[in-house]
C-alpha cells in the first residue's frame, strides 16, 4: 500500500484521534442504496487508505450488523493506520424490517458496544457515537455510560449524532465529546442554528454525513423515479413529486461552477462543505459514502478545491430554497427538537 496521503489531517476534538480531513461513509456497502459489489467495495476501502482517508464510519444498524462484519477484515489488516467509528442507538426488529426504535439506556449501551466489538473483531472502538437521541433518557445518563466505556478501555473517544447545541453542551459537561455527526450540505444547513456554534465553542469536530445531499447534489439523478426499487431515497421528501423537480433546478449554480472549473458538481458541493471549517472555525471532516474507487478519488480531490468568495456567494442561497424536509419524520433529528 502506498503511504503517500493526498489529504491534510485534523484532530477530532481536543484529545481525539487525528484523521484525514475527509472520511468514508460505509453504510451503502450493506444496504439502502441498491445492490453492492463486495469486491469493488473492499477495493474502495483499500484505495481510500492509500489516498489518506483514515476515518471509516459504520454503525450497528447498517445491514443489521453486516457492515461492521464486512469491515472487520479490512480493519484488522490496517488496525494501526485507521480510525474506526461506529454507533449505537437505533433499534431494528428482524420480524419488522421497517421498524426503527431508539434506545440510549445505559444497559443497552453496554450490550451494544460488546456486540460491535465482536462484529468488528477489535479490542477497542476508536470513536463511538450515539446514533440518535432518545429524549426519554437523560443525555447525562447516556454519556455517563459511554464515559464508563472509555474508562474500561473499550472506547477511545465519544461522539454524538443529530443533537442540538443545548444537548451537546449537556453531554460535553459529563465527558469530552470528540465529534458531532449530523447532516450538513448545500441542501441541509439547519445544524448551523445551534449545533455548529456549540461545537465550535466547545472544540468539538463536526463530521457531516450526506455532504452530497444523498447524491442529489452530484446531478446523477433528478428524482426518486431514477432510483432502484431497493433505494431508500424513494421515500425522501426532497426527491419526490414537485419537490424533486424544484430542487433539481437549484443545481444550476453548481453545474455552472463545475463547468467553469473543469470539475464535477460533487467536487463543488464537497468543497463547499470543507470551506465550513474556516467559516465556523472548527474541524470539519465530511464522510461522503461510495462503493466505487473512481468516485472515491473524485471525492478526495475535492478537499483541495478552494472556492472563491464569489462562488461561495453564488451557492449561499441554495439551502433556503430547498423544498421538502430531510426526512419524512423529522422528530428524531436535531432540527426536530429545536
Amino acid at each position: 500500500m502506498s503511504t503517500t496521503a493526498t489529504l491534510p489531517t485534523t484532530t477530532l476534538g481536543a484529545d481525539g484521534p487525528r484523521v484525514g480531513a475527509q472520511g468514508l461513509g460505509c453504510m451503502g456497502i450493506s444496504e439502502f442504496y441498491g445492490d453492492t459489489d463486495a469486491a469493488e467495495s473492499r477495493a474502495t476501502l483499500e484505495h481510500a487508505l492509500e489516498l489518506g482517508v483514515t476515518l471509516f464510519d459504520t454503525a450497528d444498524i447498517y445491514g443489521s450488523g453486516h457492515n461492521e462484519r464486512f469491515l472487520a477484515d479490512f480493519v484488522r489488516a490496517h488496525r494501526e493506520n485507521l480510525v474506526i467509528a461506529t454507533k449505537f442507538g437505533i433499534v431494528r426488529k428482524e420480524e419488522d424490517p421497517s421498524y426503527r426504535g431508539f434506545d440510549n439506556s445505559p444497559g443497552y449501551i453496554r450490550a451494544a458496544v460488546e456486540a460491535s466489538l465482536r462484529r468488528l473483531d477489535v479490542d477497542v472502538i476508536d470513536l463511538y457515537y450515539m446514533h440518535r437521541r432518545d429524549p426519554a433518557v437523560p443525555i447525562e445518563d447516556s454519556v455517563g455510560a459511554m464515559a464508563e466505556l472509555v474508562a474500561a478501555g473499550k472506547v477511545r473517544a465519544l461522539g454524538l449524532s443529530e443533537v442540538t447545541g443545548e444537548e451537546l453542551r449537556a453531554a460535553h459537561a459529563v465527558h469530552p465529546i470528540a465529534a458531532l455527526q449530523s447532516e450538513w450540505s448545500l441542501f441541509s444547513r439547519d445544524v448551523e442554528r445551534t449545533a455548529v456554534p456549540a461545537a465550535a465553542e466547545l472544540g468539538v469536530a463536526f463530521v457531516p454525513y450526506s455532504p452530497l445531499g444523498r447524491g442529489f447534489l452530484t446531478g446523477a439523478f433528478r428524482s426518486a423515479k431514477d432510483l432502484g426499487d431497493t433505494d431508500f431515497r424513494q421515500f425522501q421528501p426532497r426527491f419526490t413529486g414537485d419537490n424533486a423537480e424544484h430542487n433539481a433546478e437549484l443545481l444550476a449554480p453548481l453545474a455552472a461552477i463545475a463547468a467553469a472549473r473543469g470539475i464535477t458538481q460533487a467536487q463543488v458541493a464537497l468543497a463547499w462543505v470543507h470551506a465550513r471549517a474556516a467559516v465556523h472555525n472548527l474541524p470539519v471532516v465530511p464522510i461522503p459514502g461510495t462503493r466505487k474507487r473512481t468516485r472515491l478519488a473524485e471525492n478526495v480531490a475535492a478537499a483541495a478545491v478552494v472556492l472563491s468568495d464569489d462562488e461561495l456567494a453564488t451557492l449561499e442561497p441554495i439551502a433556503g430554497q430547498v423544498a421538502g424536509n430531510r426526512y419524512a419524520d423529522m422528530s428524531f433529528t436535531s432540527a426536530g427538537r429545536e
